[in-house]
């Protein structure tokens, strides 16, 4: 049996950030979401756990993208439940995609309300101050990203509502941000022993390529002790997004090193952001490692579709119904 291809070498220095380096007393953080400041600087908005257990957002920026990581010495967005309700048990795992239309970044985040986790957006164009659009998706409903451009004139939102069939991703459009409708399913979770069975959920937004919307997703394989976190790739049609074209069999990130595999939840690698690199190929992925601290990887979108080639399949409505 031939050995599995490597597809993200993990940074030399993980983890590149723990709650050791957070310039306030927390629990931990991880789980950040990702973008390119005009400048050409990293910036991470990190969702950072507070000793009671409840999350916030905390931006931090490197100039490189791997240290020298500048932490806002505050949050940089708390929870409003005097004004937002469904926040009044935190805001976790952020998204960031830029809207060029709008000239902002939007952030989609998991609002914890006493109801569950739902979807909230908000939109930025500094990580200093927020416009709020609040709830868009309600509980039970997670690991949502915005694409960054309108599809047939409307804004999509990818998302994954939990029904007691399963966990899938789907997808919802609007014409304003605000309002939400023709829902498609847009991948199913597994049945069975596979690794991404009953459980799944987009990791970080998108990546549009040539070929279509690429997407790093993440499978959940329940054990008799726990659940372990692994990291797939399916690529959808770009102007039909809900059409999934190939989607891997195995898994191709999964936890390996000590800091992924032991810590608050064991057995996590999650990432909510990437950066890519002017080459336009060189994707650098930030992931939370056991709910305890931030690590980067580093890969290729070149080979992450050639591997999606190699070990993947065509999926179709007709293959879904029959699974």
């Amino acid at each position: 049996m031939k050995q599995y291809e490597t597809l993200f070498r993990r940074h030399t220095a993980n983890p590149i950030l723990t709650g050791k380096d957070w310039p306030y007393s927390i629990n931990s953080v991880f789980n950040a979401g990702a973008t390119l400041l005009p400048n050409g600087s990293t910036l991470l908005l990190c969702r950072v756990e507070d000793r009671r257990g409840l999350s916030h957002l905390c931006a931090a920026r490197s100039v490189n993208g791997a240290d020298g990581w500048e932490i806002d010495r505050e949050p940089t967005l708390l929870p409003k439940p005097d004004e937002y309700p469904e926040e009044i048990w935190g805001i976790e795992d952020p998204r960031i995609t830029y809207m060029p239309e709008l000239k902002k970044f939007a952030v989609a985040y998991t609002s914890y309300s006493r109801g569950g986790p739902g979807v909230s957006l908000a939109l930025t164009e500094d990580f200093r101050s927020f416009e709020r659009i609040g709830v868009v998706m309600p509980p039970d409903d997670k690991d949502a990203a915005l694409l960054p451009r309108r599809i047939n004139g409307f804004w999509a939102l990818i998302h994954r509502p939990m029904t007691p069939l399963g966990a899938h991703v789907w997808i919802s459009y609007s014409p304003d941000l605000r309002h939400w409708g023709s829902h498609k399913l847009m991948l199913e979770a597994r049945r069975g022993a596979w690794w991404d069975a009953n459980k799944i959920g987009m990791s970080p937004p998108p990546i549009e390529t040539s070929r279509g919307w690429l997407m790093i997703y993440h499978g959940v394989r329940r054990t008799p002790s726990s659940s372990i976190y692994r990291l797939g790739l399916a690529l959808f049609d770009l102007d039909q997004p809900d059409k999934c074209l190939i989607r891997g069999d195995s898994w191709m990130f999964a936890p390996e090193a000590e800091y992924e595999r032991h810590g608050d939840v064991q057995d996590v690698v999650f990432p909510c952001g990437y950066t890519v690199a002017p080459d336009a190929d060189t994707i650098n992925l930030y992931y939370g490692a056991a709910d305890s601290s931030i690590a980067l990887a580093h890969g290729s979108i070149r080979s992450l579709l050639s591997w999606l080639d190699a070990n993947g399949h065509s999926e179709h409505a007709s293959d879904r119904r029959h699974k």
